[in-house]
């Protein structure tokens, strides 16, 4: 079986605090749940706010930058993720159609080499 990522995207000013309410909380309990009982799910987790990132970058010469923030610019980060294992991209499809309905944000799903 092959292995998907399932990333939700926030946008950058996203506030667990007022957005992730009981209802939102259950539904993401309740897709974890259903995960585990199918025997997918490698790992979940969820990320801090994009401001909390931190980005390092190797230069010529050995120096390595490192520097506040994501490491691309843009109105959207990853906010959480899962690994999972699918038998095909259907099937890990159709678990991201779930955590865009349980998460209320958009997901892309990509496989692992």
């Amino acid at each position: 079986m092959t292995q998907y990522l399932v990333a939700i995207y926030h946008r950058d000013d996203y506030d667990a605090a007022a957005v992730e309410d009981e209802a939102m909380l259950r539904d993401i309990d309740a897709l974890n749940d259903e995960m585990g009982a199918a025997g997918c799910r490698i790992f979940v987790g969820g990320l801090q706010q994009a401001s909390k990132a931190r980005s390092v970058r190797a230069k010529p010469g050995g120096e390595v930058l490192i520097t506040d923030g994501p490491y691309t610019e843009a109105k959207e980060h990853v906010g959480g993720f899962w690994v999972l294992e699918a038998a095909d991209l259907d099937e890990a499809l159709a678990w991201g159609r779930k955590a865009a309905i349980a998460c209320r944000a958009p997901v892309e799903v990509r496989p692992f080499h």
